[in-house]
């Protein structure tokens, strides 16, 4: 995993650029300005996935990037797994590079369109991407997709970026306001094991919808 001299850096925006849509990602994929991109699974998210035993969980990855984390889903044998993302370059590439195995669903559209129902969503710098306008709908998203008592786990910023972003930080008293609603919180702890250059600046949450 080459992140050892790597900055928190999501892409190169003009931070006045409030609209963050389509386009302004898929130019991201095209001139391979990812610097949010680990090069691997999040050590905190293997972590978690090795924990789980159900290999028929119904598991999205929402703004899933290079996907490193499906690509372990799919090694350790879960069978159910969608991406999503707004970009058509990285889903095109995606595509070709999943295209022989049918335990996965990838998905060109936009989350906040998405329909379905989920055992499990994967938080992994999606929440940090979007404009902190659209946190309280990315909350009552991730209720309507989640099936009765199904779980959003992942990693959030606990921390606020002296750039304007992508990405965009923020604190755990502010998540912990946010996602009261609907939410029974199982976890939300500073992360043991972060990547080095997210030391001390990852939250791990738990958050499992409300019966």
């Amino acid at each position: 995993m080459e992140t050892k001299n790597k900055e928190i850096v999501c892409c190169s925006c003009d931070p006045k650029e409030k609209d963050l849509g389509q386009q302004f990602w898929d130019n991201q994929y095209q001139s391979n300005t990812t610097g949010w991109d680990l090069g691997a699974v999040s050590p905190p998210l293997k972590t978690y996935i090795d924990q789980l035993q159900n290999k028929n969980l119904r598991i999205l990855i929402p703004g899933c990037g290079n996907t490193y984390e499906a690509e372990y889903l799919l090694q350790q044998g879960f069978a159910n797994v969608t991406l999503i993302d707004i970009a058509p370059t990285l889903v095109t590439k995606l595509k070709g590079k999943f295209k022989d195995n049918k335990s996965i669903n990838i998905i060109l559209g936009d989350f906040f369109e998405h329909s379905g129902a989920y055992d499990l969503i994967l938080e992994q710098t999606f929440f940090c991407a979007l404009n902190p306008s659209l946190r309280t709908a990315y909350r009552d998203k991730m209720l309507t997709l989640l099936a009765p008592g199904g779980k959003l786990t992942g990693l959030l910023f606990n921390k606020v970026f002296e750039k304007e972003g992508p990405p965009f930080g923020g604190s755990k008293q502010e998540y912990e306001q946010l996602f009261k609603t609907g939410f029974k919180f199982i976890t939300c702890e500073p992360c043991y094991n972060s990547v080095a250059p997210r030391a001390d600046s990852e939250l791990f949450i738990i958050l499992q919808k409300a019966l």
